[in-house]
């Protein structure tokens, strides 16, 4: 199965960029999207971002929008998430996930890394 493994977390201050990465291994097949997805404190997991590994087709929640900017790497097996302007409200634990292209459900998702936006 495929596994997944964020890093790129850390503490920034409001109005700074962070850029997270998401290494992938095992089966990666082009028919496959990866997403990014953010829990905070009390809140149920939200969508963050997505891109499918073959293709232009990057995807963003509007809470995001003009803000962060998903990209791969084809080559390293890697999916970043660039985040500028960072807002407090940005403050979660990042997971990467990926699922069949076909599908709306993710069945692989990494361990999270956990980002801190200070005021």
């Amino acid at each position: 199965q495929v596994q997944l493994v964020e890093s790129g977390g850390g503490l920034v201050q409001a109005g700074g960029s962070l850029r997270l990465s998401c290494a992938a291994s095992g089966r990666t097949f082009s028919g496959y999207t990866m997403g990014w997805f953010r829990q905070a404190p009390g809140k149920e997991r939200e969508f963050v971002a997505s891109i499918r590994w073959s293709g232009d087709n990057p995807y963003y929640a509007d809470s995001v929008k003009g803000r962060f900017t998903i990209s791969r790497d084809n080559a390293k097996n890697t999916v970043y998430l660039q985040m500028n302007s960072l807002k407090p409200e940005d403050t979660a634990v990042y997971y990467c996930a990926s699922r069949p292209s076909s599908s709306t459900y993710y069945p692989y998702w990494g361990q999270g890394t956990q980002v801190t936006v200070s005021s």
